[in-house]
């Protein structure tokens, strides 16, 4: 007797286990989902196969294969920005694609910076001068006006890579990074904005120990003229 109410109570509280796992499973379905990696972008790596590369532009692709072919980013992690597309691209020492993100850019169109502009007070930069440069940058840690730490692309010209910046409430900058529309993310004086997750978990990995290269591609110039590729393929 006391054997088969065992077995009774035990049955009992199993159906009763089962009943409370799927009530949880229907209200909370996340935390039952196993562990996952995480995701910078729109792009993660498992192994070595590269994820995400279907992703990039024609422009990006045709420069990441000149320096595969030139080897120009000197055996180091780089980064490659394609403003018409306003994306961000990692790309490790063997230019295999590590990470994607979307970027808010210099709200005027156009590859150049105005000289001198660095050294002007903020307010006094006009709005057809809010420009993100086209080129090949050495790029590096360091920290803007506020001390926070950024990357500097070109220190001369204040441009600069960073956490995306939410002080002014009505620019809508994190509105701007979700949303679809490559127009709504020119909104900057030029510098970069990142999301922070990614600027943590892809870019300061980057520059943590050393310089690289960023190479922002052209909006207006042809890339062969940017980054002299055509040169180098006759080479």
């Amino acid at each position: 007797m006391w054997t088969q109410l065992w077995l009774d109570l035990m049955e009992g509280i199993g159906r009763g286990l089962v009943m409370a796992i799927a009530i949880l499973a229907v209200l909370c379905p996340n935390q039952l989902e196993p562990a996952k990696p995480f995701l910078s972008g729109v792009s993660a790596q498992q192994g070595q196969e590269e994820v995400g590369a279907d992703l990039l532009s024609r422009d990006a692709r045709q420069v990441r294969q000149w320096i595969r072919d030139t080897h120009d980013n000197q055996q180091s992690a780089f980064l490659v920005i394609d403003k018409r597309a306003a994306r961000l691209y990692v790309f490790d020492e063997d230019a295999r694609l590590r990470g994607s993100t979307s970027v808010l850019l210099g709200a005027a169109r156009g590859d150049d910076t105005v000289p001198g502009i660095g050294q002007r007070p903020v307010a006094e930069v006009r709005p057809e001068e809010r420009t993100t440069p086209a080129g090949r940058f050495l790029a590096e840690r360091g920290h803007d006006s506020r001390g926070e730490d950024v990357v500097w692309v070109d220190y001369d010209a204040g441009v600069s890579i960073h956490r995306v910046l939410t002080t002014n409430p009505a620019e809508h900058r994190l509105a701007r990074l979700a949303s679809p529309d490559i127009a709504d993310k020119r909104i900057s004086y030029g510098c970069i904005n990142v999301p922070v997750a990614f600027y943590e978990a892809q870019i300061r990995p980057v520059f943590e120990r050393q310089r690289a290269l960023v190479y922002v591609l052209p909006e207006r110039k042809p890339i062969q003229q940017v980054f002299a590729m055509a040169s180098s393929a006759a080479r």
